[in-house]
């Protein structure tokens, strides 16, 4: 099995999960529910909300006849924390190419 954060990057990569997650922000829903937007079937919703619930993005419970999905965020963070790692590189990959303009833009005059 894969670790986490491979998971989670796995389950983002698909726009559907994504926006299931993006639903999921406003509180829980059954799988109706998420699947009403979707030009798909509810089995096929359920197979993203194992995805989802595999990458610990979104745990499921039970109430009366209903299965549950809720938004599960802290793998998230872990996510972002990971991403903002290379915030530092990509704003000093900006300042070198800032300066090289700055430079060739002194040359020309």
């Amino acid at each position: 099995m894969t670790d986490q954060l491979s998971a989670v990057f796995a389950a983002l990569a698909d726009p559907t999960r994504r926006a299931i997650l993006a639903r999921l922000r406003d509180g829980e829903a059954t799988v109706a529910e998420l699947a009403e937007p979707f030009a798909m079937s509810q089995p096929a919703v359920s197979k993203h909300l194992k995805v989802l619930e595999q990458a610990g993005l979104i745990s499921r419970t039970r109430r009366a006849t209903a299965r549950l999905s809720h938004l599960e965020a802290g793998p998230l963070r872990a996510a972002r924390d990971w991403l903002a790692d290379y915030r530092a590189y990509w704003r000093e990959s900006h300042d070198r190419l800032d300066d090289l303009l700055t430079q060739l833009k002194e040359n020309e005059r």
